[in-house]
């Protein structure tokens, strides 16, 4: 009898959340705090966890070199993000990079991902980019068959080239 009504909860718990709203709206200053919590599951996701160092100041003070939607569900939990920036490259034009796109775990395979990215591309096609680009781990199977599904060229040849800041600052040719 317990085990049916722990059977019965759990479904009725999984059918809330399968029919729940989800809004793709434009991230405001006030959603700072959960883009960063969301920032910092992704990192712990993709196992680098100590690598984020960037803060809800910091993201204040750049918010002109950044853009972000996000999903919300009906009750006002943020559970998805998108964040982005335009970029110039020389081989084809104006174009949109797509920094980070990530839902949170429990609410995966509910579509989230896609309507993000479908978001995204509105804003490509908006503002007449001529790319949307982004990089997925190699080991992010889930990810790399959502992409492909919808036509995704995945270059396995480029290699990711990076700076940190104390790099930055200690550059001499």
């Amino acid at each position: 009898m317990v085990y049916n009504q722990i059977v019965l909860t759990l479904y009725a718990v999984f059918a809330i959340a399968k029919s729940m709203e989800i809004t793709i709206r434009k991230a405001t200053e006030e959603d700072f705090f959960a883009i960063l919590s969301l920032i910092k599951e992704l990192a712990v996701f993709e196992k680098a966890p100590e690598k984020v160092t960037n803060s809800v100041e910091q993201m204040r003070s750049e918010k002109d070199f950044f853009q972000c939607y996000i999903a919300e569900t009906d009750d006002k939990e943020i559970v998805g993000m998108a964040v982005f920036f335009f970029a110039y490259y020389t081989w084809v034009g104006k174009s949109l990079y797509l920094d980070d796109l990530y839902v949170k775990e429990a609410h995966r395979g509910n579509k989230i991902g896609e309507k993000l990215l479908k978001k995204i591309f509105e804003v490509a096609q908006n503002e007449n980019c001529k790319r949307v680009e982004f990089q997925v781990s190699k080991w992010n199977s889930s990810a790399i068959e959502m992409y492909k599904k919808y036509g995704a060229d995945i270059d396995t040849e480029s290699s990711i080239c990076k700076f940190n800041e104390a790099m930055i600052k200690e550059f001499k040719l």
